[in-house]
């Protein structure tokens, strides 16, 4: 898994999978888009407007949590406000 985050374009991305098949983008909302391949698996989710989404509420960090070992590891995103 990667998770991407452009300032210049303020677009964040989660890549489950490379793109090794067509796939369709699926629109949830105006900021949230799924692509997603024929046989319903998920490549990624792409945040439109991340800094509403993800600076808020986590105050510009990506915070990775292993819930077996309760090991957490935390990013700083460069945000810009």
């Amino acid at each position: 898994m990667k998770f991407t985050y452009d300032p210049r374009h303020n677009i964040a991305y989660i890549r489950f999978h490379e793109k090794r098949a067509q796939v369709e983008t699926i629109r949830v909302s105006e900021e949230l888009a799924i692509d997603m391949a024929p046989d319903g698996t998920v490549y990624g989710i792409e945040l439109l407007n991340a800094n509403e989404q993800i600076a808020e509420e986590d105050k510009g960090r990506l915070l990775v949590v292993n819930e077996e070992t309760g090991q957490q590891t935390e990013l700083p995103l460069a945000v810009n406000r």
